[in-house]
């Protein structure tokens, strides 16, 4: 089973961060929510950091921070290690994908929701 880690995974239902566990979940991924103000994120066991989930080495990061916020835990993700960082729209800076780059990271810049066959607007 693919597993994914989701940056900005919120309780609130409307922002993409929350429709990511969604449309992760319901394409088969094992979904690692990563909100240090939640215990879960729809009915999903949320971690307050990347480097407290009990994964590996995961398939994909989904990012859904702010830039600034973002590049502050480019370490931590190259620390853990993915096979995929994804940026998603919005999260993304020149300077993030130098140093995402910097750090060996596979960068995809577009929409992970889009990417499982979904679409943002599918997921009320």
């Amino acid at each position: 089973m693919p597993t994914v880690a989701i940056l900005g995974a919120s309780t609130d239902r409307s922002k993409f961060g929350n429709k990511s566990v969604r449309a992760h979940a319901a394409k088969g991924y094992t979904v690692y929510p990563i909100n240090p103000k939640a215990d879960e994120v729809e009915g999903v066991k949320a971690y307050p950091s990347l480097a407290e989930t009990p994964a590996g080495t995961l398939n994909r990061v989904s990012v859904y921070l702010p830039p600034a916020v973002g590049i502050k835990v480019l370490p931590e993700i190259a620390a853990r290690g993915c096979e995929e960082l994804w940026l998603n729209p919005g999260t993304e800076s020149d300077e993030l994908i130098a140093e995402a780059e910097r750090l060996g990271l596979n960068v995809i810049q577009a929409c992970s929701i889009v990417d499982v066959g979904m679409s943002p607007r599918e997921l009320p």
